[in-house]
């Protein structure tokens, strides 16, 4: 007797190839659902569906095709097994040697713009993923594929080995469909998790969280050498990171991504229609200098000059495309990574001097990812992103002395600064350019005597914030001696007031914006 595949797919590419060698070159009768067995049918193969196979039509407008033991029963019986092979004889059921199932497109219909709920749910697939799982259960008596990149594979697999499939193969089929499956299940169960806090349901984390991805590359290795590493896709449609454009330089590795997304989160700050230019430089995944300018290139140059040194080998982020006299500067030093908006002609080919620096267009910069988890012994922390809008109209001034509008412009861009830096920080800017940053001290005395002496002779009329409070006034004195004269902080220490007296004393501005932006 031929061998039997079932072919029930929603995306058919590949599927005429496959189907018509399983036909010609290897004998296989089909049997098949719906669409499938209409294309089967239109390029001329022989094909039975579903239904007549059965003997029971499809119900439910569809929701109902494969969910029937003539299915089930001839992919979970098991040929080793008397008592099975004895019910699919006594039941006219024959088995089933090869299942090529690819399932709804939830995670497609979902990315498109107004999608409802309703047409979410109808998206939901019941019977592909019950196939593809018991069929991946018995994987020791027959082949699943779920994606079309198996099928050159799979024929393959049968040219070389006299028309069967290795127990190695299936196994290893079986392991990528339970991949999918639970992947598929995940992008259900975070899409309506999204709709329930939307419609003001709970906002907490869910009791389960899973994670899962598509390995979009392999990187050479991670932070270091020894280190293997890989980039993931999250979801079926690109988004972020997965959807930039590399115009140009080297392939990205670990450390030029963790980087870009640091720059991705400062720039982001000043992404709106109505913000200025800006730019920032990252290196070690803290700002070295970050500004805005009446242009691109203004903004670039105060970044720059902010910390040339450090700059040297850095990550350039900037908030709108790249023009010739930007890219011109761009090519001045040596920069790892540059990425923008767009970028236009003009500066595409100055920049291709510089062909080995990586330049990536990415015309969203705003989104990112809405949980940040880190791994931990035994299992990992979930939270939800440090993305607050900045709101100095709920800023508490709290000192004698009143911030201009000025004077409050630069607090707001030292605080978004700030914000990203690495914990314990501190900021020092002028002119909206960063003049100093001290990052990742372990007390927070240290980080401003760092950002101070970086500002050295320029930090006479600056500007400090620091991304939390100042448990002992020492740090406002520092600050104040060295010419500081505004001062944007959290509050919340027990000490607050020692610290607004030591303001008050010096004759320096204060703000609590009530906000901590701890970053580990």
């Amino acid at each position: 007797m031929a061998r039997l595949a079932l072919l029930s797919t929603s995306d058919k590419t590949g599927l005429i190839d496959l189907a018509r060698s399983l036909v010609e070159e290897f004998e296989f009768d089909l049997i098949s659902s719906g669409g499938t067995a209409q294309a089967l049918k239109d390029a001329g193969l022989p094909v039975t569906k579903v239904s007549d196979y059965t003997g029971f039509p499809e119900i439910l407008g569809g929701r109902v095709k494969t969910l029937q033991p003539r299915i089930h029963g001839g992919i979970l019986a098991r040929r080793d097994v008397p008592q099975d092979l004895a019910d699919l004889e006594a039941h006219q059921i024959r088995p089933i040697d090869l299942v090529v199932v690819n399932l709804y497109p939830f995670e497609q219909t979902i990315a498109k713009p107004g999608v409802t709920l309703a047409e979410a749910i109808e998206q939901i697939d019941i019977g592909g993923p019950a196939m593809l799982r018991a069929s991946a259960k018995n994987h020791a008596h027959l082949t699943v594929l779920c994606d079309p990149t198996q099928y050159n594979t799979y024929l393959q697999e049968l040219r070389q080995n006299s028309g069967a499939a290795s127990l190695e193969f299936r196994r290893a089929c079986a392991l990528q469909t339970f991949q999918h499956t639970a992947a598929y299940d995940q992008a259900i169960a975070t899409y309506l998790s999204q709709v329930g806090s939307a419609q003001g349901e709970s906002a907490d984390l869910p009791q389960q969280f899973s994670l899962s991805g598509q390995q979009l590359q392999p990187l050479r290795y991670g932070e270091n050498p020894h280190q293997p590493a890989a980039w993931y896709q999250s979801g079926a449609t690109a988004t972020g990171w997965a959807a930039a454009t590399k115009l140009q330089g080297k392939e990205l590795s670990y450390n030029n991504l963790v980087d870009l997304e640091a720059a991705r989160r400062i720039i982001a700050e000043f992404s709106d229609p109505q913000s200025p230019a800006a730019a920032t430089i990252i290196k070690h995944n803290n700002p070295c200098g970050t500004a805005l300018g009446n242009s691109l290139v203004e903004a670039y140059q105060k970044a720059f000059n902010a910390d040339s040194t450090s700059a040297f080998g850095g990550i350039v982020a900037l908030n709108r495309p790249i023009d010739a006299a930007t890219a011109t500067e761009l090519t001045k030093t040596f920069l790892e990574c540059v990425v923008a908006p767009g970028c236009d002609a003009e500066a595409q080919e100055i920049l291709g001097a510089k062909s080995k620096v990586r330049v990536l267009t990415l015309p969203d910069l705003r989104s990112g990812a809405k949980d940040n988890v880190k791994a931990i012994a035994g299992g990992f922390l979930v939270q939800a992103s440090d993305d607050a809008v900045e709101d100095p109209t709920q800023w508490q001034v709290v000192t004698e002395r009143k911030p201009t509008d000025e004077q409050l412009e630069e607090l707001l861009f030292a605080w978004k600064v700030c914000k990203h830096v690495k914990s314990n920080a501190i900021v020092v800017t002028r002119d909206r350019t960063t003049l100093g940053v001290g990052a990742g001290q372990m007390n927070r005395v240290g980080s401003v005597k760092i950002a101070l002496e970086q500002a050295g002779d320029k930090v006479q009329g600056a500007t400090l914030a620091s991304d939390g409070f100042f448990p002992f006034d020492d740090s406002v004195r520092t600050a104040a001696a060295a010419g500081i004269v505004a001062i944007a902080q959290p509050g919340g220490s027990m000490r607050d007031q020692d610290s607004i007296q030591a303001a008050n004393e010096l004759g320096i501005i204060m703000v609590l914006t009530g906000v901590r932006h701890f970053l580990h």
